[in-house]
């Protein structure tokens, strides 16, 4: 253990309140990253080759909070813990008490993405690029609010790390922040890439090349955080010392190379039609 770890305090859940609403951590992250994750999909959309009108982003932006949502839950009580749900399904309601997994959102939001496309017309794989690319955003503060609740945290740290941390709900064990490991590379790192590779003409002329770069990036990231992250006690390491966490990142992965060489082989004109030759 740390010698002179750092000894997180008891947050509040509830970030706020508002008479009898009150606004737990987990809200503000997702209400902060829909809000500026919009503004930022306006503007990409209206890149060329543009991929959807300012009208159809502001539509989109509710079919996304909902994919995320219900993706989230439905997906961590199917990955994680489909015994506890299917005996105590009115817990399935209580989302503020936390319990969402990124793999089951990222789920919720391709239906929706494939849903919304269809209908209006678009492109899919236009449009998901572009909506990928804010992604790390929300995944990022998603993390922080992990951090403020003190949950989530990672596996014992060495005697030599500075910033070890003792966490409320973890025990008497100096830990790893993982939280802002992943709020890191997940969130900041990811950005920073996938905002690079949108402002290049070259990568949004091939249709699904920045869907599978964000797939790629985030399931290395995960699988990297992963080595500093605790496992969920109630799974625990799978065979060979991998995680759920990992595990689930591998399709991720592939659907990604896949995306990505997809995406070269077909290129498109800045006008958005097919070039040939």
């Amino acid at each position: 253990m740390s010698a002179h770890p750092i000894i997180l305090p008891q947050f509040d859940p509830i970030a706020f309140r508002l008479g009898p609403l009150a606004v737990h951590w987990y809200a503000l992250a997702y209400i902060l990253s829909i809000l500026i994750g919009w503004k930022i999909a306006i503007r990409l959309c209206g890149l060329a080759p543009r991929a959807a009108t300012r009208e159809q982003v502001d539509d989109f932006a509710f079919w996304a909070m909902l994919g995320v949502v219900l993706g989230g839950r439905l997906g961590y009580i199917l990955f994680y813990k489909p015994g506890f749900y299917l005996t105590h399904p009115l817990s399935i309601l209580q989302v503020w008490q936390g319990g969402m997994s990124f793999h089951g959102g990222a789920l919720g939001v391709i239906l929706a993405l494939a849903w919304f496309t269809w209908r209006n017309g678009l492109s899919f794989l236009s449009f998901s690029d572009r909506i990928t690319v804010i992604v790390p955003l929300g995944l990022g503060l998603g993390r922080c609010a992990n951090f403020v609740n003190g949950e989530l945290w990672g596996r014992a740290a060495p005697d030599w790390l500075p910033w070890a941390m003792v966490f409320p709900t973890g025990g008497p064990i100096a830990r790893h922040p993982s939280q802002l490991y992943e709020a890191l590379m997940e969130g900041l790192v990811l950005l920073c890439v996938m905002l690079a590779a949108v402002s290049r003409p070259w990568t949004r002329v091939r249709y699904g090349f920045l869907s599978g770069l964000f797939l790629f990036g985030y399931a290395l990231a995960r699988s990297f955080c992963e080595l500093f992250r605790e496992p969920d006690s109630f799974i625990g390491f799978l065979p060979f010392g991998v995680t759920m966490g990992q595990v689930l990142c591998i399709p991720m992965a592939l659907a990604g190379l896949w995306l990505m060489a997809f995406g070269m082989r077909h290129p498109h004109t800045l006008e958005g039609e097919k070039a040939y030759g």
